[in-house]
């Protein structure tokens, strides 16, 4: 049996954004956009979970299509996070590259089930 990679992937990344979340409050006394980035860099992963037992391909792509914004949305907090000098740009882009594996994850499952729906 194959390992879920974006099972995998997208709840590892959660792990970090909570650790992110702790650094930023901890650390910084960030409150406000660290709360942002930990609601959405969470969701992500709980969105791929909810997807494992859709009921149907539709409801799949849906579940799946949230995921892939709130990977978007991930990512505009942590640019907005660099930006305003609570994450250097080592922390950044290590944190935008884990996100953007995702997102193109995400983004090619979408076509591939879609793909698998019109050709049915």
């Amino acid at each position: 049996m194959r390992d879920n990679i974006v099972k995998t992937k997208s709840f590892d990344f959660a792990v970090r954004i909570v650790r992110l979340y702790q650094y930023l409050t901890n650390d910084k006394r960030e409150y406000v956009l660290s709360k942002q980035v930990l609601r959405s860099g969470t969701s992500i992963g709980a969105m791929v979970r909810e997807a494992e037992h859709a009921e149907s391909k539709l409801d799949f792509i849906h579940k799946f299509a949230i995921a892939q914004k709130e990977t978007n949305e991930t990512i505009y907090w942590l640019e907005l996070l660099k930006v305003t000098d609570y994450l250097n740009e080592k922390e950044y882009e290590n944190m935008v590259n884990d996100a953007t594996s995702i997102l193109k994850l995400i983004t090619s499952i979408i076509k591939t089930t879609k793909s698998q729906i019109n050709t049915n």
